[in-house]
């Protein structure tokens, strides 16, 4: 997988996020919220590409042409949660009305002790998350993500928030590092919290339909589920304007026990599974959807059959395998 989004310009990096946290945090998050149809219309203008890729992803998920009004649309959603995170991550919570569905499922799966993998995506706010705090503020959060890929968020997570930083699993180190990491913090029945519909270059993917064409996405999340056998839940935090989100869990396994030599018959139809469920909710919610490039690119030499079922052996043996993508946005065209 050719990794497209790994090559564009971070859409929220450095400079970005020093502004938006100055601004915020002087002005507060209603004079804020005033700067994001500048910002947004800055970005429309600045950044062709993702212009581009806003409309061809609306005109799909909407099912008819996009208008210049819908791409405002989708890139504001995109500002405003972007601004929300500079609060949601200080964990300031009492601006926001949020809505939570599955709770319980997710406290069910976490009273077994056992930790639990919770699978996001860059749709909506994952960084809603934290609301977990009001209900269970004992409970262990563990993040996966690239310290290095994701520096101008690092910054801004030890200003706002160090407590938040150090619980970071870097997802840079060595393969054998970070499942380590992962294996101590599910010992500790922590919730482990990783993004799963971006490959990193040269990790392996298998292509799924997806809101109708296939679509690749990374079969390594799978793989350390498989390795480590304990429940997986399913997270998706969705923008519903103003200060309303709504944060929807879903049990997905109560353990994925597959031996190795049928994980790669077994796995494709996992991410199927979660595939169909990505899609309900990007239908529900079709301006939350923060992958700016094109999501269905097809690179021939890394996603035929032949190599989707060669590449889990040949990415373990690269150290690779679990580094299933990032948490808390990982920059360009991206949450």
């Amino acid at each position: 997988m050719s990794a497209q989004w790994k090559r564009r310009r971070e859409g929220g990096g450095r400079l970005a996020l020093a502004a938006i946290r100055t601004v915020a945090c002087s002005g507060g998050r209603a004079f804020a919220r005033l700067l994001l149809y500048p910002i947004a219309l800055y970005f429309l203008l600045r950044r062709p590409e993702e212009r581009r890729d806003s409309r061809a992803y609306l005109a799909r998920v909407l099912g008819r042409p996009a208008r210049w009004r819908d791409v405002v649309r989708h890139i504001h959603t995109f500002a405003a949660t972007i601004l929300d995170r500079v609060f949601l991550l200080s964990e300031d919570l009492r601006r926001f009305d949020v809505r939570i569905d599955g709770l319980d499922g997710l406290h069910d799966q976490l009273d077994r002790g056992r930790g639990v993998l919770l699978f996001g995506s860059h749709l909506g706010s994952f960084e809603v998350l934290r609301v977990l705090s009001r209900q269970r503020p004992e409970q262990k959060v563990r993040v996966l993500l690239d310290k290095g890929h994701s520096a101008a968020l690092m910054r801004v997570l030890d200003a706002l928030n160090p407590e938040i930083a150090a619980t970071v699993i870097d997802a840079g180190q060595s393969g054998p590092a970070i499942m380590l990491d992962i294996q101590r913090a599910a010992a500790e029945g922590a919730l482990i919290a990783l993004l799963v519909d971006r490959a990193q270059p040269g990790e392996a993917v298998v292509r799924v339909p997806f809101l109708g064409a296939p679509a690749a996405f990374p079969m390594a999340p799978w793989h350390i589920a498989a390795v480590l056998k304990i429940p997986v839940s399913l997270a998706f935090g969705l923008y519903r304007g103003g200060n309303r989100y709504d944060l929807a869990f879903e049990p997905f396994s109560d353990g994925i026990d597959l031996a190795r030599r049928e994980r790669a018959a077994a796995i494709p139809a996992l991410i199927r599974r979660y595939a169909a469920r990505l899609e309900h909710h990007v239908r529900d919610a079709p301006y939350n959807w923060f992958n700016f490039y094109d999501f269905w690119e097809h690179d021939d030499d890394s996603d035929s059959a032949e190599g989707q079922a060669a590449a889990p052996d040949r990415t373990r043996g690269r150290g690779t395998a679990v580094r299933a993508g990032t948490v808390l946005g990982d920059g360009a065209g991206g949450a």
